[in-house]
């Protein structure tokens, strides 16, 4: 009997052709995957940017997003420097770690990544809801319960919303903090020697956080606190469904 001839190179291209189709589609799919996640985490980088400008010009020079801001007001305030409050920026710090460690329970509690996500979006809405709510029934927000309360609720919510993102894990996109993003996009440029293969996503993220911040010091100044908080309230609810419906989101995040 005649042994099985062996396989011709054009044979073995040809089998390899598919193969190569097949990784690229994959590679492909992936890369669109992380597009419509990107997309999701660059809107709560601006509402990052919208709630922070509400609550530093409305509720006394306090952040209830950037906690590395709140720690530099703190000193500001501790030394007794005038317009800064060390109990607002203490509210502040305090209630947005009881957040984060109600995120952190969430995530430990729900295996799925996506569906973590989408909760910790959805509770967000919730809360800044309830923080426009105030802002819209209190006197002020300047001063007093009303000026406390929104800030528990706000910090609340991005203590749970940091914990969450953070348990994500995607590379320079924290939607709250931007150091580290911009030192990236310096320190991997190409003066620097690197490629940068990530600029884009870090651009985007610095001017997302930008924009928020524009948007929600120009709302406040025209319209109040209440505005531009019931404004980031349904932006964050229509991510959380987007999030939600979004198969691709869903598959990026619940494969890795």
């Amino acid at each position: 009997m005649a042994a099985n001839p062996e396989p011709t190179a054009a044979g073995a291209q040809r089998s390899s052709g598919p193969a190569r189709s097949d990784r690229a589609a994959a590679q492909n799919t992936k890369a669109n995957e992380e597009r419509s996640l990107l997309g999701v985490l660059l809107v709560l980088t601006l509402l990052s940017g919208l709630v922070d400008a509400v609550c530093y010009l409305g509720l006394g020079r306090v952040f209830t997003a950037n906690m590395t801001g709140n720690i530099v007001v703190l000193g500001f305030a501790a030394a007794g420097a005038p317009g800064f409050s060390v109990t607002a920026t203490l509210t502040s710090l305090g209630v947005f770690l009881v957040g984060a460690v109600a995120g952190g329970r969430l995530t430990t509690r729900i295996r799925s990544r996506s569906r973590g996500l989408t909760l910790a979006i959805a509770l967000e809405a919730v809360f800044v809801a309830a923080a426009a709510s105030v802002a819209f029934e209190a006197v002020t927000v300047a001063t007093g319960w009303g000026r406390y309360t929104t800030i528990a609720l706000l910090a609340f919510a991005m203590g749970i919303r940091n914990a969450v993102i953070r348990r994500l894990s995607i590379p320079d996109i924290t939607t709250t903090v931007l150091t580290m993003t911009l030192t990236g996009l310096a320190a991997d440029s190409a003066l620097a020697g690197g490629s940068n293969r990530r600029a884009p996503r870090r651009v985007l993220s610095a001017l997302a956080m930008l924009a928020g911040a524009i948007a929600g010091a120009a709302l406040f100044l025209h319209k109040g606190a209440g505005l531009p908080l019931a404004l980031g309230a349904s932006a964050a609810a229509l991510t959380a469904i987007t999030a939600r419906a979004s198969r691709a989101v869903r598959a990026y995040l619940d494969r890795k």
